[in-house]
């Protein structure tokens, strides 16, 4: 080697940085690759991403490889730099090439390589896996034999090699990826997919239409008011009890009795004929869980029960789709909305509006982990039925209860501190 002409020196020096620099980006660039999309052009039939699959599931194999022609190239071009720097400069020329071979190969061969590989690393990690997958096979026993020692070691430790990382994303890592990906999804996708992740943690209690405002028949009303509430109803299924709603019969759907209905001949027997039996719904069951019930039971419509099995609201696939897509319904004009902005940024609110609907229209975050309705809210923290004029601050949002009777706060003023924009009244 002595004899060697330097420009021979110089051009294998060369060529064993670059194999330096290509072993450094590959090991950063596969190991970089996201490890879904890799999944997916694996199963879409990508080659590279096929090899790139096949060598990372043994890692320790790819590793070894890199490292072993890592290494390899480092060393040799060492002993090249040592014995060019010989020729040139004699003895004084060994720290001359050290200190000169360390600069170029942390720059060249490391640094700058891994740095690319980082920001690209599919443009990296597939066209090396080529030489890699036929490197690995030409020095497998090698390869074989330095894993079979290393995996050995760290068995001592209570390692095992062998296990493989489980790769699966947890629920909340999901929530993160999906906020992360607004730049590639809709807005209104990206809401519907973090709002059907939410369902585990949402009951059929959080959704349900409370016992007091469930619209159904009363077999113990007289006929004609019976048929009078059928034809002015917008709902398509309701439910029909003797006298309380505990009393159940079941759940008739207009479409059995309309034609009886528009020839004048319906009568109580044939709205029972028409009934179906009630399916009951616990109401702590997760909304997730209730929409595969509901499936499985070809229902749309749930009765829901609580522990003692006492009736206490209504529940329907339309709520639970709602709670996916947003409000599909069209509100009845002449029904006041629950929620009547304000000209000085307050709203005026019905006391029994679900507080789940509040926070979503007004994009607040009123405490709904207890009371359900912004009356039950009122009332926990006044621990009272309050009486008008009344002021309360929850967190940053302040109520002033505008209406009150015995039993519940039925129409409150309610704004976000700091956002009011007029003087405030007496009251507060």
């Amino acid at each position: 080697m002595d004899e060697l002409h330097p420009g021979y020196l110089i051009g294998l020096l060369i060529f064993l940085i670059i194999c330096s620099a290509f072993f450094s980006s590959s090991e950063t660039g596969i190991l970089s690759l996201n490890r879904y999309r890799l999944r997916h052009l694996s199963k879409q039939g990508h080659h590279g991403a096929k090899r790139v699959s096949a060598l990372l599931s043994r890692p320790d194999r790819l590793l070894g490889t890199i490292l072993i022609g890592n290494t390899f190239a480092n060393i040799l071009a060492s002993s090249l730099a040592t014995v060019l720097a010989l020729q040139l400069w004699g003895d004084t020329g060994v720290a001359i090439a050290t200190l000169l071979l360390t600069f170029i190969l942390l720059i060249f061969g490391e640094i700058a390589p891994k740095t690319l590989a980082a920001l690209r690393p599919e443009a990296v990690a597939y066209p090396v896996s080529l030489p890699l997958s036929l490197l690995l096979k030409l020095i497998y026993p090698l390869v074989w034999l330095l894993n079979g020692i290393s995996n050995g070691l760290l068995r001592l430790f209570g390692l095992d090699p062998s296990s493989k990382h489980n790769d699966n994303l947890t629920t909340d890592e999901l929530r993160s990826v999906l906020r992360d990906s607004s730049g590639h999804l809709p807005v209104n996708r990206q809401n519907m997919l973090l709002s059907v992740l939410d369902l585990e943690t949402v009951t059929v209690n959080d959704i349900m239409i409370p016992r007091n405002e469930v619209c159904g028949i009363d077999l113990d009303d007289p006929l004609e008011a019976i048929i009078e509430l059928l034809r002015t109803s917008s709902h398509t299924r309701l439910p029909v009890f003797r006298g309380d709603i505990n009393q159940i019969e079941g759940v008739v759907h207009m479409r059995q009795i309309a034609r009886l209905l528009a020839q004048n001949q319906l009568t109580k027997d044939d709205l029972l004929a028409a009934c179906k039996p009630p399916y009951f719904v616990p109401e702590s069951t997760p909304l997730s869980t209730q929409l595969i019930n509901f499936q499985k039971q070809k229902r749309r419509i749930g009765i829901v029960v609580d522990e003692y099995g006492e009736v206490i609201g209504v529940a329907t696939l339309e709520d639970i789709l709602e709670e996916i897509v947003g409000e599909f319904t069209v509100q009845d004009p002449s029904q006041p909305g629950e929620i009547a902005p304000q000209g000085d940024d307050t709203f005026i609110i019905e006391g029994a509006i679900n507080l789940r609907d509040l926070n979503r229209q007004l994009d607040w975050q009123l405490p709904c982990d207890g009371p359900k309705t912004l009356n039950g809210l009122v009332t926990e923290a006044l621990e009272s039925i309050p009486e008008s004029s009344v002021c309360l601050q929850i967190g940053p949002y302040r109520l002033e209860i505008l209406e009150a009777n015995e039993s519940r706060v039925t129409r409150v003023r309610a704004w976000k501190a700091g956002k009011r924009s007029v003087a405030k009244t007496p009251a507060e």
